[in-house]
């Protein structure tokens, strides 16, 4: 037989699996920022749209709360889930969901202790803070020097942090002393990984490496020429660790080896932002900018094709579009949408925005600054928005910072808005 041949028997043969395994969990209504699974297998998605979804056959249970994209999820082993965001805050869910304490700054990073007592957090702030997770005043490890992109606990009494500035550092809890610089990388580290005697980083110029924990020396270097990283994932059943990039694949090392097993194109384009085992590795979830989340059998990789579209609207050439919806494309539509009715997206519906009062569109929670704002949507008021900023011309504002320089740009696209966003 030959190779063609075997590979359409075998790709014909593993079909049937292969449909009943992958899995799709749609229903959010932005790009999917992470994903964590619980040690008894359920996921949860955390998502541009400000909600953590919960996964049960396929369907979602929406947690709401965060006032701007979830941005960090981790589950610890006792099954409590938390959650990091881009409004600063530290959330913790279940019977009584609480926040737990805010940074100064999006949180990037978490991680829940092995005795299932604390959780780290880390922030682009440049703080790490220790939670109690039954509640009470966080404390504040000394300064990392730069902003914080993940933790990773090393036992009970131990915590690695990576920084923007490339430092890979070791934290004695309880010890008040400075950390330990591990590796000085050369550009910022982006994700850890710990296993048995090891810890992995992946950094922003594609570097992903192995060292031992004990002395520090390289065990591996898994370097690809494809940047930056942007996800990790360990399983330590399966021995599998699973790396995310940027351009849009899911390398699968078998770390009893460090030999890649797999090397799967997950996205037709954009990056691989979210990576998460399931507990027995058979499994691999994965999110990016699409607002599904996508769910592979990990022996089937190399039968399916990239999942992932990319295909979000702000992705589109800029040749196919008028100059009004370019700028509504790249600017305004991963938050809003133009037609009517409710949407999981983090912003009220544009529909009929123009001569509607700012913060008035039923269902939708607006920050304190916009509900019972004076403000009238018009030609005048959204050049103003895009002109200034919203964190200036509308101060506490959940909108995120978004400036249209050019004056032709900014009337370009109030023309468009005008036809796109027509009442009935």
């Amino acid at each position: 037989m030959g190779r063609l041949a075997f590979m359409l028997s075998l790709m014909l043969c593993a079909a049937p699996l292969a449909a009943q395994d992958f899995a799709t969990l749609k229903g959010h209504g932005g790009p999917i920022m992470g994903i964590a699974v619980s040690p008894s297998g359920q996921v949860a998605t955390g998502s541009f749209d400000n909600s953590v979804g919960l996964w049960e056959n396929g369907m979602p249970r929406w947690l709401e709360g965060h006032a701007a994209a979830v941005t960090a999820l981790t589950w610890g082993p006792d099954g409590t889930l938390v959650s990091g965001g881009d409004d600063f805050a530290v959330r913790v869910w279940g019977a009584a969901p609480r926040v737990l304490g805010k940074h100064q700054g999006k949180v990037a990073a978490l991680a829940v202790s092995p005795d299932g007592r604390t959780v780290a957090s880390g922030s682009w702030d440049g703080s790490i803070m220790i939670w109690p997770l039954e509640g009470g005043e966080g404390t504040a490890l000394p300064a990392p020097g730069s902003g914080v992109n993940a933790v990773a606990f090393d036992g009970p009494g131990r915590l690695y942090a990576a920084t923007m500035a490339g430092a890979l550092l070791r934290y004695e809890l309880g010890s008040g002393e400075a950390p330990m610089a591990i590796v000085q990388h050369g550009f910022g580290i982006n994700r850890l990984a710990i296993g048995p005697g090891w810890i992995a980083y992946g950094a922003v110029d594609g570097g992903t490496r192995v060292l031992d924990l004990k002395t520090g020396a390289q065990i591996a270097d898994l370097t690809l020429d494809r940047r930056p990283i942007l996800a990790l994932a360990f399983n330590a059943p399966s021995h599998q660790l699973a790396v995310g990039d940027g351009e849009g694949y899911i390398m699968i090392v078998d770390t009893q080896d460090w030999q890649i097993t797999r090397d799967f194109r997950a996205t037709r384009q954009g990056p691989v932002w979210a990576l998460a085992f399931s507990p027995d590795g058979t499994v691999i979830h994965a999110g990016g900018l699409d607002d599904v989340a996508y769910s592979w059998p990990v022996e089937l990789l190399d039968v399916f094709e990239p999942g992932i579209t990319g295909a979000r609207s702000f992705l589109r050439a800029a040749a196919t579009m008028p100059n009004g919806e370019r700028q509504f494309m790249r600017k305004c539509s991963i938050c809003h949408a133009l037609d009517p009715g409710p949407s999981r997206k983090a912003g009220p519906t544009l529909h009929g925005v123009f001569g509607r009062r700012a913060g008035t569109v039923p269902g939708y929670s607006y920050s304190d600054t916009l509900d019972g704002s004076d403000i009238t949507w018009d030609e005048t008021t959204i050049d103003a928005l895009f002109d200034q900023g919203p964190d200036h011309y509308i101060p506490g504002s959940k909108m995120p910072m978004q400036v249209i320089a050019g004056v032709s740009d900014r009337a370009d696209l109030i023309d468009y808005l005008k036809q796109a966003t027509k009442g009935e």
